[in-house]
């Protein structure tokens, strides 16, 4: 009875157990979704589902690149996921003939050629831009939210924290190092800033402190020092850049600026996170941030997290007798639970 009832809660999330059992492509090329292999039939299914098709053209077997895209990119967790759930996922080989030839030549797309993407609608029609020499996550996320926005799919909230945190990383982040009275009162403040990208709590010199990595294009030093100091947890800044300790004396006063030294992490970074199931589910950093903020608030973390990730949440609080791995400070990508992995 238990058992049937967890999966009927799965089921009314979207969900059903063998959403953990997709993914399970063993062509190195294609990463971890599961491709359609007719355009036909997949043109068919984006009219009846009213889904974009994500249309992938892939030479399978493949150079290092191929590999490397279906790696790096096609096997992120929230990407695939979206891909399968979002879209109808349709690869075409473009070293084959027959109909992949046929969908090649339709598109104008040369054969034996790196990874290309084309996001298209039930009438073959592009809705974003194609995606070819950008094999970087960040390029097609991007490709993907701006056809989701086209046909009026609202974008998960999963989706935009992805591609916030993408950004920020491929324009360059920064890292403060901030002391207060608890650390942990400190992630709970900081998690939500926006601009933030990470957070994890530690020790330096004998203080508290939270280490912050934030985009400085949406969130300046100076800011961050202020944001953080009215929800006193910025009693120090811990810098030897002279521009920044002149702006932790403007915010802060005199005497607040200390010394960098040695950095130890504290075991349970993420305390509200570490204290609940949710240590078990792999989340992206920014994600993580988020989740522990909404926690420690009183909130559940599941509005930044991904239908998978909360059925994933479900199984684990269900079995909480089975050998979980704890995922926090943890890739996404190398901790996420694919079959057979």
């Amino acid at each position: 009875m238990l058992s049937h009832a967890i999966k009927m809660l799965t089921l009314l999330l979207g969900l059903s157990f063998s959403a953990f059992a997709q993914g399970t492509s063993t062509l190195p090329e294609l990463g971890k979704v599961n491709w359609g292999r007719d355009f036909e039939q997949g043109l068919a299914r984006a009219k009846k589902e009213q889904k974009p098709i994500f249309l992938l053209f892939q030479e399978v077997p493949g150079c290092s690149t191929c590999q490397r895209y279906g790696a790096e990119v096609l096997s992120h967790p929230l990407i695939a996921e979206a891909i399968e759930s979002l879209f109808i996922p349709v690869a075409i080989f473009n070293n084959k003939g027959g109909k992949d030839a046929d969908v090649l030549k339709f598109y104008n797309e040369p054969a034996w050629n790196n990874p290309v993407v084309r996001i298209v609608d039930a009438n073959k029609q592009n809705l974003a831009e194609r995606v070819a020499g950008n094999y970087s996550p960040l390029g097609v996320l991007n490709s993907m939210l701006s056809a989701l926005e086209k046909s009026n799919t609202v974008v998960p909230s999963y989706l935009a924290l992805l591609r916030e945190e993408l950004q920020s990383k491929a324009l360059g982040t920064k890292t403060a190092t901030l002391s207060m009275y608890c650390f942990w009162t400190g992630e709970k403040e900081l998690g939500k800033i926006p601009g933030v990208v990470a957070t994890e709590a530690g020790y330096m010199a004998g203080h508290e402190v939270v280490s912050v990595e934030y985009n400085p294009r949406l969130l300046s030093f100076e800011s961050l020092v202020a944001s953080s100091s009215k929800v006193k947890c910025a009693d120090g800044v811990f810098t030897d850049n002279e521009q920044e300790q002149t702006k932790v004396e403007k915010v802060l006063g005199k005497g607040k600026v200390k010394q960098p030294a040695a950095y130890r992490r504290d075991p349970e970074s993420k305390y509200y996170l570490y204290q609940s199931h949710y240590r078990f589910v792999p989340m992206t950093e920014l994600q993580a941030a988020r989740a522990n903020s909404l926690m420690a608030n009183g909130k559940s973390p599941e509005e930044v997290l991904s239908p998978r990730q909360i059925g994933l949440a479900n199984q684990i609080k269900a079995n909480p007798k089975k050998t979980w791995k704890p995922t926090i400070g943890k890739s996404i990508s190398e901790s996420w639970p694919w079959p057979n992995a």
